[in-house]
């Protein structure tokens, strides 16, 4: 496990501010035991649970407690702290997750959480994914970039048959989740062989027919014949990202399922190189 790095912001915070409390500074559930506010608060979300914050003194209080914030932890949180870390609260300990994402399995995949909703987010490394000829030297090279996530990025050097596989076990998402997979890349100066080139993606349940969809690695494509391609999009960590598909992490899911993420493009064969790719993200997808 590699040395997990921990933010100092603590919060969803809701919109309210410090000292503006809906309503009165007392309440009706007061006279509630703390303990059994903070159980009905833990039935929330982390989100609501800082709204209810605002509520009223008790409430505050409750929804501080590491009685809440536990329930918004992975269950394997204590495992995937470094013994060398301590955190004051739950509260505290669940914001780091979400700040800063922690590298696992020997650094070749990343792990958080959404700061909203607590939902588990992955990222597999480029080291962690298939890439067709990618130990052919000739072909794709392993490189190290300051800017990655990761040790190691792949960089393509020259090919014609562009294939890139990932898969992940339903069981470490969350369940009752919809997710997007985004393949994150960037371009060298030197790329070339990707301009109007359809790429076919695809997401779905190995062993099953995947949902596709047309991709594209350039953003400045201008023809009607291509309105329907996917087209990436910058990050803020000055990556880029391009959406390979959704699927849903439902609970019949979670005994040893597989999803598989792909990007193909094995029709044209013209030659390409100068890509980098970091690797697959998946995430809580957006609501529509």
């Amino acid at each position: 496990m590699q040395k997990m790095m921990m933010g100092k912001n603590h919060g969803v915070e809701s919109s309210g501010q410090s000292g503006g409390k809906i309503g009165s500074d007392s309440s009706p559930f007061d006279s509630f035991p703390l303990d059994c506010i903070s159980k009905i608060v833990s039935f929330t979300s982390p989100r609501d649970a800082c709204v209810a914050a605002t509520v009223s003194k008790a409430f505050e209080s409750a929804a501080k407690s590491d009685v809440v914030w536990e329930k918004f932890l992975p269950p394997e949180y204590a495992s995937l702290v470094p013994s060398s870390r301590h955190f004051s609260s739950k509260k505290v300990l669940y914001f780091a997750f979400c700040e800063e994402p922690l590298l696992i399995d020997d650094g070749t995949k990343s792990f958080w959480l959404e700061k909203a909703s607590g939902k588990r987010c992955l990222m597999l490394s480029a080291m962690n994914i298939s890439i067709i000829w990618g130990d052919t030297p000739q072909y794709w090279k392993w490189i190290s970039i300051p800017e990655a996530r990761f040790k190691s990025v792949a960089k393509l050097r020259h090919v014609c048959w562009f294939e890139i596989r990932g898969r992940v076990k339903t069981r470490v998402l969350s369940p009752k989740t919809r997710y997007s997979a985004y393949l994150v890349f960037k371009k060298t100066d030197s790329c070339y062989g990707f301009d109007d080139v359809a790429v076919e993606a695809g997401v779905g349940v190995v062993g099953h027919e995947a949902s596709t969809r047309t991709i594209c690695f350039e953003t400045d494509v201008d023809n009607e014949r291509e309105m329907r391609w996917i087209y990436p999009e910058e990050r803020k960590d000055g990556w880029m990202e391009v959406d390979l598909g959704e699927f849903f992490n439902g609970e019949e899911m979670m005994n040893g399922d597989e999803i598989e993420m792909s990007a193909l493009e094995t029709r044209d064969l013209g030659w390409k190189r100068g890509l980098i790719i970091q690797g697959i993200e998946i995430r809580p997808a957006k609501i529509q």
